[in-house]
């Protein structure tokens, strides 16, 4: 309905042919209203939308009033438009016309905006060397965007100027160059004035690549090339740690996610990112802090002192007050036990170790982690220890005696032999007294025999025997001093061997793992194998060792 019609005072019958004209429309039975241009109103609009003010007001259904009007629309300046600086307008004046500038004659400012220099006797008096009439720009207008558009007024021309210039440059140098070619074809300049010339052009690159070495670019004065070094693909940003919405809070404007992303059990120096509190909670903060209270509590004790403008002297109070605090305390202990005793009590060890038990409360979650509490001690080895068997009183490996192993129990060398106790200890001393005799009488009888021989020889024969006993000493000791080195060599070759057999090992195992992950959730490189390096002897021996053998009829039986 129009806005007159619904503007007069209508019947009751009236009004129930309005509504129900009105559901009809909205229900699609009756055509819909027109406006002025022959266009269907939606009946859906909403009547404060639909009708229009009085003072807007056709006498006719229409929505002219919630269009833009093209009288009010605000004309902004296009991108061509810009003020310009500098420009004379109109052909130079001869004689000072009323109303200009006293100063120079220019019709567009007035004496007290005159830029020039002020002359001793103005174009008003003189009528002489009148300044031509600026150009007058009138107020541009422009929308949201042109007015933060940091390029808006710049003509690409100009850049032009700062082409030709550097071709000029480049002209002159070539030219430069030719000539010092022809020079040096013609014998008048050396060769070292071209290599000259090329060495100032690298100093001269070598001089302001320090200005181009800016962060997050290198630059190489040999290839003449800035690189930029962007994020690897392999860091991950602090917000995909952790995907959960009920995670650390991440701002997006400043770039901050205060709280730690991962479990909280996991300590600051296991996890990717703890966190920038845990940052904030670093260094001499806490030092600081504990500071700021104590000259809060001086305050409130009488003590006017300011962290920040007494530094000084507040570390120096704060450093008296905790020595009188210790000496209070240790005083206050001595006193206590003089009088009531009990010190012994105080060294005591732990109920742990008299009890053999603890109260430490340990909550685990469903998932088998540390949810609360002490965490699980980790196990030193894989393989089990503290294990006696066949009555042996102590494990295998307890006692050494001439480069074997043993057990301490009863000094026997054999692995998995049965425990004899005191009775092999003393078994094994005989035998070894008995070994220790029987060698000490075969050198007696062997010293015996040589004084002997000695004695029936001449004292030249004597030297000689002697020269010859002394190198075939010698001779043995290097012999045995070679055989030493050899056998570490081979000790240290076998090291290097078993080393490499376990890092190899765990490679596979590396790329067997990444064989069951889906290619595209695997992490990128991960299946790259390492360049730049050739294998050692070792890895080589290795290898052979670890290689599967078609040939060998138990290679079907290794998992």
């Amino acid at each position: 309905m129009s806005s007159t019609v619904a503007a007069q005072k209508l019947t009751r019958e009236d009004w129930r042919k309005k509504k129900e004209l009105e559901e009809a429309r909205k229900a699609g039975t009756a055509p819909a209203e027109v406006d002025e241009e022959g266009r269907d109103i939606n009946p859906h609009i909403p009547q404060y939308i639909s009708q229009a003010p009085w003072y807007v007001s056709l006498g006719r259904p229409s929505l002219t009033h919630q269009r833009p009007q093209e009288e009010k629309q605000r004309q902004f300046s296009t991108i061509s438009e810009w003020y310009k600086k500098g420009v004379k307008e109109g052909p130079k004046a001869t004689k000072f016309r009323d109303g200009a500038c006293e100063n120079c004659g220019s019709m567009t400012h007035k004496k007290k905006d005159c830029l020039e220099r002020p002359r001793k006797t103005g174009a008003k008096y003189t009528g002489k060397d009148i300044a031509p009439d600026e150009h007058v720009q009138p107020q541009l207008s422009f929308d949201w965007d042109a007015k933060r558009d940091r390029w808006n007024g710049y003509n690409p021309d100009s850049h032009k100027e700062v082409v030709e210039e550097y071709k000029k440059i480049e002209m002159a140098k070539r030219k430069l160059k030719e000539e010092m070619l022809e020079g040096v074809l013609s014998g008048k300049l050396p060769e070292s004035a071209i290599v000259k010339e090329d060495s100032d052009d690298s100093e001269d690159e070598e001089k302001y690549a320090d200005q181009a070495d800016m962060w997050g670019q290198k630059f190489d004065s040999k290839t003449r090339t800035t690189v930029r070094n962007l994020r690897i693909r392999e860091d991950t940003a602090k917000y995909l740690f952790n995907l959960d919405i009920n995670s650390a809070y991440y701002d997006p404007k400043t770039r901050s996610m205060r709280e730690n992303p991962f479990n909280s059990n996991a300590g600051p120096d296991t996890a990717k990112y703890p966190g920038e509190n845990f940052v904030r909670h670093t260094g001499d903060i806490k030092k600081f802090a504990h500071a700021q209270m104590f000259a809060w509590e001086a305050y409130e004790h009488g003590s006017d002192i300011h962290p920040l403008a007494d530094p000084t002297k507040l570390e120096l109070m704060h450093s008296e007050f905790k020595n009188k605090k210790e000496n209070f305390k240790g005083e206050q202990k001595k006193s206590i036990l003089e009088r009531y005793g009990g010190e012994e009590h105080l060294d005591a060890p732990p109920k742990a170790l008299l009890l053999a038990q603890t109260e430490e409360y340990v909550e685990y979650s469903r998932l088998g982690n540390v949810v609360r509490g002490q965490e699980k001690a980790v196990a030193k080895s894989k393989y089990d220890e503290d294990v006696y068997v066949n009555n042996h009183a102590s494990v295998w490996g307890s006692f050494w005696r001439e480069g074997q192993w043993g057990y301490a129990c009863c000094h026997s060398l054999v692995k998995l032999s049965y425990c004899t106790g005191e009775t092999g200890k003393l078994a094994q001393l005989s035998s070894q007294f008995t070994v220790v005799s029987e060698s000490k009488g075969e050198r007696d009888e062997e010293e015996e025999g040589e004084g002997e021989e000695e004695a029936q020889m001449s004292l030249l024969e004597q030297h000689k025997a002697k020269l010859e006993a002394s190198g075939k000493k010698k001779k043995k000791e290097k012999g045995k001093e070679r055989d030493e080195q050899e056998a570490e060599k081979a000790a240290v070759r076998e090291e290097k061997i078993r080393k490499a057999m376990v890092e190899q090992e765990r490679k596979e195992k590396e790329v067997d793992a990444m064989m069951t992950i889906e290619e595209r959730k695997r992490p990128y490189h991960s299946m790259r194998a390492e360049s730049g390096r050739e294998p050692t002897e070792e890895e080589m021996e290795a290898f052979r060792l670890k290689r599967r053998r078609a040939d060998d009829p138990m290679a079907k039986f290794l998992k």
